[in-house]
C-alpha cells in the first residue's frame, strides 16, 4: 500500500494501479495519529475509511498537487537526519578495501574507510540487539522539507548542490516516547560535494540543505533489495543516469541497527515530532564528473516506490558583496 498526501488537505491511498482517496483524510499525519491511539497498523486505519472516489496519481504529480507523504504542521517539530556509509557499493570496492587493511595495516586506512569497515563488520546484530553506531548527520527541521517538484535551493555560498538518492524512513513518536515507522519513502539527500571533500569535517556544513521525499510513502517492511534509477536531465537531455541500489542485502547496516542509533537519544524521542530519516545512497553524479546547473532537474525512482521524485536545483541570489555576513546578528 502506498500513501501521497495533497496539498491543502486530502490523502491518496494507492494499491496496484488504483488510486483512491481515503475517506474524511486530511493527512497522513493524522491517520497516523488514529493508528497509534488504538494500536492498529497504519494500512487497517486506511482500510476502516472505506473507499474513496478514484483520482489519477500522475496527473496529481504533474500539477504540483502533490506535498511530502508526511508534513508536521510545526517544521520546528520535524527533522531531517540521515547516515552514511551504510551502503556496499561494488563487490570490487570491498575487496580492494580488505585487501590493502590486511597489506598496509589499519592505520593506513582513511577515516571514512575505517568506519565503512566497522559496518561491514558489525552493523547488522542480531535481533534485539544494537551494533555498531553508522556515521550520523543534521539537515534540518521540516523548514528544510521540499514537496515533490518543488526546487532544491542551493545557497550563494554553496560552492555545489547535487543529488543523492536514498531511501527515507518516516517515524512518529508516540505520546509515550515510542518512535513508530509511518513507511518508506524514495528521498533526495542534496547535499554539497565540492564543500565535502574540501576536508571530511565539513561534512555537515554540507548537508545543510533541504531535501525531497516522496510522493508516495510506502507503507509496511522494505524489500531487501530495492533497484532504482537515478538521473540529472539538462534542457530535456539526460546528461547522467545510473541505477542505484539499497535495501538491507545491499548495505552494511541493517535498517533496525540505524534506527536503534538514531532514537537512542532522548531528544529524539519527544511526542508528537516527525523524523525523516535517510538510509545513505552509494550513487552519486558528482563521483561521475557531473557538475550540476540551475534548471537541471533531478529525477530518482524505482519500481518499489510508485511515482519517481523529481526536483529541479535553483540557487539563491547571490549578495552584491559576497564577503558580507549573511545574517548579521545584532544584540539586544
Amino acid at each position: 500500500m502506498h500513501l501521497s498526501q495533497l496539498k491543502g488537505g486530502g490523502v491518496v491511498v494507492r494499491e496496484g494501479e488504483t488510486a483512491r482517496l481515503v475517506p474524511g483524510a486530511e493527512t497522513v499525519l493524522d491517520l497516523a495519529h488514529d493508528a497509534i491511539a488504538i494500536g492498529a497498523g497504519l494500512a487497517e486505519i486506511v482500510a476502516r475509511r472505506g473507499e474513496g472516489d478514484p483520482v489519477d496519481l500522475p496527473v496529481l504529480l504533474a500539477a504540483g498537487r502533490l506535498d511530502c507523504p508526511v508534513r508536521h504542521p510545526d517544521p520546528a517539530h520535524m527533522m531531517l537526519t540521515g547516515t552514511g556509509l551504510t551502503h556496499l557499493g561494488s563487490a570490487s570496492a570491498r575487496d580492494a578495501m580488505h585487501a590493502k587493511a590486511q597489506a598496509e595495516g589499519e592505520e593506513s586506512l582513511s577515516d571514512s574507510m575505517k568506519m565503512f569497515r566497522m559496518g561491514i563488520e558489525g552493523g547488522k546484530p542480531e535481533p534485539g540487539r544494537m551494533g555498531v553506531a553508522p556515521e550520523w548527520f543534521w539537515k534540518g527541521a521540516g523548514a528544510a522539507a521540499v514537496a515533490p517538484g518543488a526546487p532544491l535551493v542551493s545557497p550563494a555560498f554553496a560552492l555545489d548542490g547535487g543529488e543523492e538518492p536514498e531511501i527515507a524512513g518516516i517515524y512518529l513518536i508516540g505520546p509515550d516516547g515510542a518512535p513508530f515507522r509511518l513507511g518508506f519513502a524514495l528521498g533526495n539527500e542534496f547535499s554539497d560535494h565540492v564543500t565535502e571533500r574540501i576536508n571530511y569535517l565539513y561534512l555537515a556544513h554540507s548537508k545543510l540543505r533541504p531535501a525531497a521525499f516522496g510522493p508516495e510513502l510506502r507503507v509496511g517492511d522494505l524489500p531487501a533489495s530495492v533497484e532504482g534509477v537515478s538521473r540529472v536531465i539538462r534542457d530535456g537531455e539526460t546528461i547522467f543516469e545510473k541505477p542505484f541500489l539499497s535495501g538491507e542485502a545491499n548495505m552494511s547496516h541493517s535498517i533496525a541497527n540505524l534506527e536503534a542509533h538514531h532514537f537512542k537519544y532522548d531528544l529524539f524521542r519527544q511526542p508528537g515530532d516527525v523524523h525523516v530519516h535517510m538510509f545513505g545512497t552509494a550513487t552519486l553524479s558528482f563521483s561521475d564528473g557531473i557538475r550540476t546547473r540551475p534548471g537541471d532537474v533531478f529525477e530518482i525512482e524505482s519500481p518499489a516506490f510508485g511515482l519517481p521524485l523529481r526536483n529541479p536545483l535553483a540557487v539563491a541570489p547571490a549578495p552584491a558583496d559576497p564577503d558580507a555576513i549573511p545574517a548579521p546578528v545584532r544584540a539586544l
